[in-house]
């Protein structure tokens, strides 16, 4: 199998721009630029990855997610990358061809290949509520695991269950981690997650041949270690307690912080106000709506997307955001009456000592 270096200058690439999308590469995963020359080396020597992709209870919109990714671009992760050798909604071969594609994947890169599975599996009737190549979804998904590498868990379905498993959940959906027990899941939560995010984690495994960094939930640390809220551009007016009170009020209008209008971004933790979607363009906040926690388990069961968040606490832990514009109203008028105090008290002292006798 080819390299992805072989693959670039059999399609008239020169070495300066392979060095140049090295160098992207390591930006867009947080890198320090001393590991371009590791990249080039990966790059260089390694053979493209089998990737078998599963689809499960979900609506498809990982993958359009992710085909629409810029930094690096989908088509070089998929035409050069790795080798998606499977993948139901992408690929050309469908039916018996399809099936047969994926037993040959899984029987020559036995221990080699990344199952990488969208949406989830339901349990409930045997699994009958999604069926599969003549069986249901959970025993290929089980069956496909088997000899993996290791697993992506594209989107909130795969990682957490999403709307599918939200409650009662008649189907039972169930994340693959309650499935899979025995392989390192790497979950990439998000509906969808961000087209970046998705080719940035297949980009480090393919490079450095292990699974990134991840969080205590299985998430990779280098764009799910911080909250929304964090680098949110509106943050200023959270900190200074200026809030839109309703939708397209006058503090709408002048980009106040969406906190009182139901934003979840102080509890979610993704790469949105950094990253951003549409090459960078915007994300749901900018775009004046409300972060509605797609990446966090259970979103869909916390109540209404436009409940606001309780005891959110702006400066240290004396006040939520509902009373910091008081209390820093308060604060004015504190020190306003403290220096106005000061100020009689030193005229009164400068008054006694000028009425004051002079000592003999």
């Amino acid at each position: 199998m080819e390299t992805f270096y072989e693959v670039m200058r059999r399609k008239g690439i020169s070495r300066r721009s392979f060095l140049k999308y090295c160098s992207l590469t390591a930006t867009s995963l947080g890198l320090a630029p001393s590991f371009v020359p590791q990249i080039a080396h990966a790059m260089e020597n390694k053979p493209r990855t089998p990737v078998l992709w599963l689809h499960g209870l979900e609506c498809t919109c990982c993958t359009e997610s992710f085909i629409r990714s810029a930094h690096p671009l989908a088509k070089d992760v998929v035409l050069s990358m790795i080798s998606l050798d499977y993948d139901d909604t992408l690929m050309a071969a469908a039916g018996h061809q399809a099936e047969a594609i994926l037993e040959e994947i899984m029987t020559k890169y036995k221990g080699q290949y990344i199952l990488a599975v969208e949406g989830n599996p339901p349990l409930n009737e045997d699994g009958m509520f999604c069926i599969q190549s003549g069986k249901p979804f959970v025993e290929k998904l089980k069956h496909v695991a088997k000899d993996a590498k290791a697993i992506i868990a594209w989107g909130s379905c795969a990682s957490w269950g999403c709307v599918q498993a939200a409650k009662p959940n008649p189907t039972q959906a169930t994340p693959i981690h309650k499935v899979i027990t025995d392989k390192p899941i790497i979950k990439v939560p998000g509906c969808p997650p961000i087209p970046e995010v998705m080719t940035g984690v297949i980009t480090y495994m393919l490079t450095f041949d292990r699974v990134p960094e991840l969080d205590r939930q299985g998430r990779p640390k280098m764009f799910y270690s911080q909250r929304i809220h964090d680098k949110c551009y509106r943050r200023p007016h959270f900190d200074a307690g200026q809030f839109v009170e309703a939708w397209d009020d006058e503090s709408a209008r002048k980009g106040y912080c969406l906190y009182k209008v139901g934003c979840k971004g102080p509890t979610t933790y993704n790469a949105c106000s950094t990253v951003q979607w549409n090459e960078g363009t915007s994300f749901p906040i900018k775009a004046g709506h409300g972060c509605i926690g797609c990446s966090e388990d259970g979103f869909w069961d916390k109540g209404s997307f436009y409940d606001r968040l309780t005891d959110i606490h702006a400066f240290g832990i004396e006040a939520n955001a509902d009373q910091i514009g008081a209390t820093a109203a308060g604060v004015v008028g504190a020190a306003v009456a403290a220096h106005a105090a000061i100020s009689v008290a030193k005229r009164a002292r400068d008054t006694r000592k000028t009425d004051a006798p002079a000592s003999h």
